[in-house]
């Protein structure tokens, strides 16, 4: 099994392997470091104990729910707040907020749609599912998750509230793509909501029938909606094809990918950022120089992982007048649906490269 795969999946569940623990006390001393103002990321999401409500919850879902579930319970600030449903609608949860807009935008009026991870300020891979998320995925009758070990809570959440009729849409596997693959933020691919959202209608034609025009309609308008980010990143590669970049993470790399932009951080680099571990000396000295001899265009950074050695890399940049492009593995909010993050953050990258403009914040 490649690297990528185990440790991402021990960073997932670090908090879930050590209760009560300090990541730190697993991610080799990656400490958070507090940045100056323009880099702030905000409250991180506390590590507790099992909570009383999670246990009564899992325990009203039965004794064997409880023990396929395994998670712990402490309340985060990444959780949606829920509310009363409303009438017939179509109860659907997102893993992640992008794809739970995917759905608002698809299912419209004929869904109700709550968002598990929302908050772009905390650290996703630092969340915990708590009772009210349980609950919500219990109910649920369409599920729309990312896979390759990302959201993996969510598997332990459906097999512990098997329910007869849900439809569940992994955008890992509407790509073919393997559970190992080096890069699991899907989302920064063009080809990935076009295939969720395509199976998110069939799956809401499947559960209401007589609204399935409705949602094949939706569907065509969500395609259409995507247009002007696809046309920025033909534009970009067009205009800068092969142009070097560095990034600290594979947050964003799909999209570079498919801008056309040369990623010359090692894969090792990155892979250990993602994961909190530390980059080897050797790759340290080559991102540094690529920033510090100014051999790159753009310099990509996760805003909502920030860490001691990020922080360097930034100091750096700004040394080195590279500019400096945030960019968010959780959608930021309020403000932006799928498509129009997606193009911010493809025209933030234009501008750095066509006149060094830095965004540290969308």
């Amino acid at each position: 099994m490649p690297a990528g795969f185990t440790t991402k999946m021990a960073r997932l569940n670090v908090t879930k392997r050590l209760p009560g623990c300090p990541r730190v006390a697993i991610a080799r001393e990656r400490q958070p470091t507090r940045l100056p103002t323009c880099f702030e990321t905000g409250s991180q999401a506390k590590i507790g104990p099992v909570s009383h409500g999670l246990r009564a919850a899992v325990l009203a879902l039965s004794a064997t729910a409880a023990s396929a579930l395994g998670l712990p319970g402490a309340p985060t600030a990444s959780a949606a707040p829920l509310k009363a449903l409303s009438g017939a609608k179509i109860l659907a949860v997102g893993a992640e907020n992008e794809y739970a807009n995917v759905i608002a935008q698809v299912g419209g009026r004929y869904v109700e749609v709550k968002a598990v991870i929302n908050n772009p300020n905390t650290d996703p891979h630092e969340f915990e599912a708590n009772e009210n998320v349980v609950a919500e995925v219990a109910k649920a009758r369409l599920v729309v998750q990312n896979g390759m070990g990302y959201d993996s809570f969510m598997d332990k959440i459906e097999a512990a509230t098997r329910r007869r009729g849900r439809f569940v849409v992994v955008a890992q596997e509407l790509l073919h793509m393997s559970p190992h693959a080096f890069n699991p933020h899907l989302w920064y691919g063009p080809a990935t909501m076009p295939a969720v959202a395509k199976a998110v209608a069939a799956d809401l034609a499947k559960l209401e029938p007589a609204h399935a025009r409705y949602f094949r309609a939706n569907l065509a308008r969500f395609d259409r909606a995507l247009k002007p980010w696809l046309e920025a990143l033909a534009h970009f590669r067009a205009s800068y094809r092969g142009v070097p970049v560095a990034v600290t993470e594979p947050v964003a790399d799909y999209m570079l990918a498919s801008a056309g932009a040369d990623i010359k951080t090692p894969r090792s680099l990155q892979l250990a950022v993602m994961n909190g571990t530390d980059p080897s000396p050797q790759d340290i000295s080559l991102e540094e120089a690529l920033i510090a001899k100014r051999q790159v265009r753009a310099f990509l950074y996760n805003r909502q992982v920030t860490d001691s050695f990020t922080a360097d890399l930034l100091a750096l940049a700004r040394k080195a007048r590279v500019p400096v492009v945030a960019v968010y593995e959780t959608m930021p909010v309020p403000g932006y649906n799928y498509q129009s993050w997606m193009l911010a953050e493809t025209r933030a990258l234009a501008e750095a490269v066509s006149s060094g403009k830095s965004t540290f914040e969308l």
